[in-house]
Formats: C-alpha cells, sequence, structure tokens
C-alpha cells in the first residue's frame, strides 16, 4: 500500500499521485510550452501560472549515479549497496531520479535505461519511486 502525505505535496503533487496510481506525468506550461521539472507554481521561462499534466514514457540514459554502501536514516528497508542514477528521459529535456534494479554491469553514464513505477520503503512509509533497468 501507498503511503503518502497529502496535503504537503506542493506544486510537485500531481507527479507524486500521478506515481501512485502507475502514470509517469510531467508538468509543462501551457504558456510558453516549457518542461518544469522539479515542478513549479509559476513558469520561471514565461510567468504563466497554468500548467498541464503529461503521461511521459519511462525510458532515457544515465546523466549520473552513485553505489552506496551504508545505511543513512530512512533506508534501511533497501538492500545494500544500491545504485542511484539521476536519468534524462528520452522523450522530455527533465531528468528523474531512481534505483537502479537487477544487473549493475554496464551502469555508467549514457547507458541506456527503462523505468518502471513500484514503492520504496523509506522508514515506515512506501512511497511511489522509480526503478531504472538497463536495457
Amino acid at each position: 500500500m501507498v503511503q503518502m502525505v497529502t496535503g504537503q505535496l506542493g506544486a510537485e503533487g500531481p507527479y507524486w499521485e500521478g506515481l501512485a496510481e502507475g502514470r509517469p506525468v510531467l508538468q509543462r506550461c501551457t504558456g510558453c510550452g516549457k518542461w518544469n521539472w522539479p515542478a513549479v507554481w509559476r513558469c520561471g521561462e514565461c510567468g504563466g501560472w497554468e500548467h498541464d499534466w503529461h503521461e511521459q514514457p519511462l525510458t532515457g540514459t544515465i546523466f549520473t549515479w552513485t553505489r552506496t554502501h551504508h545505511a543513512f536514516g530512512g533506508t534501511e528497508g533497501i538492500e545494500r549497496p544500491f545504485v542511484t542514477a539521476l536519468v534524462t528521459l528520452d522523450a522530455v529535456p527533465v531528468r528523474l531520479q531512481g534505483l537502479i534494479e537487477g544487473a549493475e554491469e554496464g551502469v555508467r553514464i549514457g547507458a541506456a535505461v527503462t523505468g518502471r513505477i513500484t514503492t520504496t520503503p523509506f522508514g515506515d512509509a512506501h512511497i511511489p519511486s522509480i526503478r531504472w533497468s538497463l536495457t
């Protein structure tokens, strides 16, 4: 079961709600068409306040990554070591973070990945998250 703190999601609320429903949605300004991530209340490009949310495929390339070998607060439910990747999406100029799952051989900047939506334990909660697999 996904546990989220409602009312505290901020401008990115539709992103988290979309992930909880299994839909990766990202914000685009209706005034100028700029993709905004992290999500914003007001577009920094044109100053517009209106945004639409568009579902996007979770395919892209690794922009950067890191391997974590020790526990820190809230990650006790994640097996170590784990690899976190920041991925540049193929369809839109946005980068999203998630854990690498499966074999780690071939993890490198520029490697192609495909994502899936799942949940990740964080303390007592299970938060919507993206898991990336090398393609």
